[in-house]
């Protein structure tokens, strides 16, 4: 089974044993990864939220063929333009490492950048907003679909959106907790898809805001070491593939962290779509989901068998 999925490994740490400022166990990621590839991820984005977030991501990227990467800054991050004491170089500077990853074969979009009300606290509106708008530039300039976050901001979100719509190829929202009306917003946007992981599945709400999401716009991500599927969500009742975890002080490296997400884990967010939407055949749905991803970050690429059965009408339908 072929999936591709959205990964972060941020500088707190936790890929690399560090938890709250402490040392649990070693650096493991080498583990995670293989139990990534041995669960049927056939690619991993790794995402940037900030300048310095974003070098990291392409050094990872650049250790395997099958992982990817983004540029650019998080919205609750966005003054670090400022606090750089030059905001235009601080671009330049996001800028030449786009062009560095591209060149390397690494980064496949601008992100993840947007808008987060629910955490103001980290970085006032304004400044968002400033720099989200800014963040266009970026992908105007290198031509790259965008990677999005929009958390409570959905009418200025989607105003700023709809300005620069004709100024990159197009885009996903990943992790959305938003309403019905700003998916339909969302949807409403030609070449935008609807990124979905464990945070997207939490409640009966979430779940009905999911049924309404086409599959053909729809992409599954883990979102991780954050955003797992818990017994206490609602989509946790299709859940249907484990893994054995323990916790973190009594590590082993073929154990997963418990309540630590990881890509392999993509699996069962494939598993709560699939039921959430009725749909029996999971096989096709990963084919068609993994389809999408490809069409938005890897067009250069896409698998030409696959892409000619899914046109020819074989493409999976919501029940």
């Amino acid at each position: 089974m072929r999936r591709a999925v959205c990964c972060y490994f941020r500088e707190d740490g936790m890929f690399k044993g560090v938890y709250h400022g402490k040392q649990c166990h070693a650096a493991d990621i080498p583990a995670v990864l293989a139990r990534a590839w041995a669960a049927g991820v056939d690619r991993i984005i790794v995402t940037g939220g900030s300048l310095k977030e974003s070098r990291e991501a392409l050094q990872i990227a650049e250790t395997d063929g099958r992982l990817f990467c983004t540029v650019g800054v998080h919205p609750t991050r966005c003054g670090e333009f400022e606090e750089s004491g030059d905001p235009e170089m601080h671009f330049q500077e996001l800028l030449g490492l786009a062009i560095e990853g591209i060149e390397k074969g690494k980064v496949v979009a601008i992100g993840e950048c947007g808008l987060d009300y629910d955490r103001l606290h980290f970085c006032p509106a304004d400044v968002q907003k400033k720099y989200f708008e800014r963040q266009f530039d970026l992908a105007e300039a290198v031509n790259l679909p965008m990677f999005l976050h929009m958390r409570a901001a959905g009418e200025d979100f989607c105003e700023i959106m709809s300005r620069n719509l004709y100024r990159f190829p197009g885009g996903v929202t990943h992790s959305f907790t938003d309403s019905a009306e700003d998916r339909d917003r969302l949807l409403s946007f030609e070449n935008m898809f609807i990124g979905i992981n464990g945070c997207s599945l939490k409640t009966k709400e979430n779940l009905e805001v999911l049924r309404g999401i086409p599959i053909e716009r729809l992409m599954i991500e883990t979102d991780s070491p954050y955003c797992d599927i818990r017994n206490t969500h609602a989509g946790s009742q299709y859940v249907k593939s484990v893994w054995p975890s323990k916790k973190k002080e009594k590590y082993e490296p073929d154990s997963m962290v418990k309540s630590r997400n990881e890509p392999c884990l993509v699996r069962q967010v494939l598993e709560v779509v699939a039921g959430c939407k009725g749909i029996s055949d999971i096989e096709g749905l990963s084919r068609t989901l993994y389809h999408n991803t490809c069409r938005l970050f890897f067009p250069q690429d896409l698998d030409a068998s696959a892409d000619a059965q899914l046109e020819s009408g074989t493409r999976v339908q919501d029940s």
